[in-house]
């Protein structure tokens, strides 16, 4: 248990140390008017509350990653609380709050604009595709997970909960922000908080050992290796690049800059948490990695999730916890396909005041997520894990440009792209899914992406420099 809460503890320190920081490199200010103010609209631009923003924030960017990819993440022992501790507060961290504020103070641009503003219209471009993409990958797998989890307790068909979802999705995406979202979210968040936290307090109330001694050696049954598969299987919870693609919708509600470290910070520590307990949750509810791995066969994450819940809260806690769970991914699936929609928007120079436009792009986005909803789940997971890690990498290099032409430390920021560089282009170029390389020489080739990138940047960044101290000859 001192492991569970010493983790924990560093959580909490790092939001107000580590936030503290960043706090100095951002220098919010609260004078400056925000887009919700300048730029209300009833749909999208809509006021709200901190308190509930920091709860939309937290429920937009936790899907299943903080649980299913961590209870994966168990499978190598302590080391995956490692990474999300240290990921957490020195990479997503950084992420979110960063970007975040970049689309606050551009009127809550979308993420592609935001990019194409600090790496040119070719990233632009790039990531208008990708993101758009990966959002409505994202809402097909948190439309197949929970579906999954609710037919296992309902005894209820998955396809007619797949149909359910997706309606609820479609509202979500079509109404002005506070009418579902800014409801419901609330209640969700009650469940959250209650799986949370009750939890890693059946583990010890029942007499488990919670976890291991802290190790850094890999336990993982099959023998997989730590580089570079644990930092793709646990994302959410330390970095995730689906984050920067929420973030917009709540910067264009947010009534304060003063208010972002919490809100995008703040959730992404309290998303750490959350990862943390669950895999605590995977390590100590089964005897050993073996154990683990063996339920995971047998029925994959959602089957830990059922068996846990149930034997450590009983019939009733039992599914007030899965129900924790299940908002988890319905609370992103539906934000990922507005998102999609603002994207194709912003895109369009289309206004969305009107429900006529709103029907015309997100009609068209459904359609595309329901034909991709007969996949197989464990594919599409995968390819969503190494593209949610990818963009997460273009991010850290977007934030890293904006710091240093703002001749700020972009060290904070660099330093985790160059690692996400070296590790997506390594998981990539090794996987079946991908290149199939030899690890050795996808990792090899990995550094050099790495390095590569960097030489780019400071290049950039010198030419940069150079053309703002050369005399104006005009």
């Amino acid at each position: 248990m001192s492991t569970f809460l010493l983790c924990a503890a560093a959580l909490v320190l790092g939001y107000f140390a580590y936030g503290s920081l960043l706090d100095r490199l951002v220098r919010p200010d609260a004078s400056r008017p925000t887009p919700a103010l300048s730029m209300a609209d009833a749909v999208d631009y809509v006021p709200m509350s901190t308190p509930r923003l920091f709860l939309i924030q937290l429920l937009n960017i936790a899907g299943l990653g903080p649980v299913f990819g961590a209870i994966l993440g168990a499978l190598y022992g302590p080391l995956a609380l490692v990474w999300i501790v240290v990921g957490c507060l020195f990479a997503g961290g950084v992420h979110d709050y960063l970007s975040g504020m970049l689309s606050l103070r551009a009127g809550g641009e979308s993420l592609p604009d935001v990019v194409g503003r600090h790496l040119g219209g070719g990233f632009k471009h790039l990531i208008r595709v990708f993101s758009l993409l990966l959002m409505v990958l994202v809402g097909v797998v948190f439309v197949l997970g929970p579906a999954k989890l609710l037919a296992k307790l309902s005894g209820l068909d998955a396809g007619l909960w797949v149909g359910l979802i997706f309606a609820y999705y479609f509202l979500a995406t079509i109404l002005p922000f506070d009418k579902i979202i800014g409801r419901l979210y609330p209640f969700f968040g009650a469940l959250l908080l209650f799986m949370a936290a009750a939890m890693p307090i059946a583990l010890l109330g029942r007499g488990y050992q919670v976890l291991p001694e802290l190790a850094l050696s890999n336990l993982h049954p099959d023998g997989l290796p730590v580089w570079p598969l644990l930092f793709t299987t646990v994302a959410c919870g330390a970095i995730s690049g689906f984050h920067s693609t929420q973030s917009p919708m709540v910067a264009r509600c947010m009534k304060n800059e003063r208010d972002g470290r919490l809100i995008f910070y703040g959730a992404m520590v309290a998303e750490g948490l959350i990862a943390l307990v669950w895999a605590t949750v995977g390590m100590s509810f089964y005897p050993g990695p073996e154990a683990l791995g063996a339920a995971l066969a047998a029925g994959g994450p959602a089957v830990v999730v059922s068996e846990a819940c149930t034997t450590l809260l009983g019939p009733l806690g039992g599914v007030l916890a899965i129900l924790g769970v299940v908002v988890l991914p319905v609370s992103t699936g539906d934000t990922a396909f507005r998102a999609a929609r603002l994207i194709v928007a912003d895109f369009c120079h289309a206004p969305q005041r009107e429900l006529s436009k709103r029907l015309f792009i997100a009609v068209p986005l459904f359609l595309a997520g329901i034909a991709l909803s007969g996949g197989s789940f464990e594919l599409l997971w995968r390819y969503m894990g190494w593209a949610n890690q990818s963009l997460a990498t273009v991010v850290l290099w977007t934030i890293s440009a904006s710091l240093a032409r703002r001749g700020n430390a972009h060290w904070i920021a660099t330093a985790p792209a160059l690692f996400m560089t070296a590790m997506t282009s390594a998981y990539i170029l090794d996987a079946p899914i991908g290149f199939n390389l030899p690890m050795d020489m996808a990792t090899g080739l990995g550094i050099c992406a790495s390095g590569v990138a960097l030489a780019f940047f400071l290049r950039a960044r010198r030419g940069e420099a150079a053309s703002a101290a050369a005399p104006d000859r005009a």
